[in-house]
């Protein structure tokens, strides 16, 4: 698991951290380039299911991964192909779209599939929970991101 965290983390200056702390939160159609697992699941996604609406947010800041991760993801996909299907297969559907990021680099991935009349009664996406597991309590994660890098 390590490893493949490592493999999707990349240095974030920590000016850049500080003066834009929401800077995770991108409009829904505007890929931010220099996040390469955020734009691919973006564009599998868009390929593979023709969302009318898509959010993709990284929430690997909330949970114990270096700075600028991209290991923890939320999205909501909304989708013609969801009609008549019941939840499971169209997070199946979201899965197999992702199945190479989530095979690698993805640790979580929380998904609300919607069909666009369900958007269109709610139009909110979830909020995640704070970070209760995981490393978030072991005090040598540090140590252990270094010898992984190293």
């Amino acid at each position: 698991m390590l490893p493949s965290v490592l493999r999707c983390a990349r240095p974030i200056s920590t000016s850049l951290a500080l003066s834009r702390p929401l800077a995770h939160f991108r409009p829904h159609m505007d890929p931010d380039p220099s996040r390469p697992v955020e734009r691919a699941i973006r564009t599998k996604l868009t390929d593979q299911l023709k969302p009318d609406h898509l959010e993709v947010h990284n929430e690997s800041h909330m949970h114990a991964v270096p700075p600028g991760s991209e290991s923890h993801f939320r999205v909501l996909v909304v989708s013609s192909q969801f009609e008549g299907l019941p939840l499971i297969k169209r997070h199946r559907l979201v899965n197999e779209a992702l199945k190479e990021e989530l095979s690698t680099c993805v640790h979580a991935l929380a998904i609300q599939a919607k069909t666009p009349e369900q958007w269109g009664s709610n139009s909110t996406i979830a909020k995640s929970p704070p970070c209760m597991g995981g490393s978030k309590g072991d005090h040598t994660v540090e140590e252990k991101l270094k010898a992984g890098r190293e």
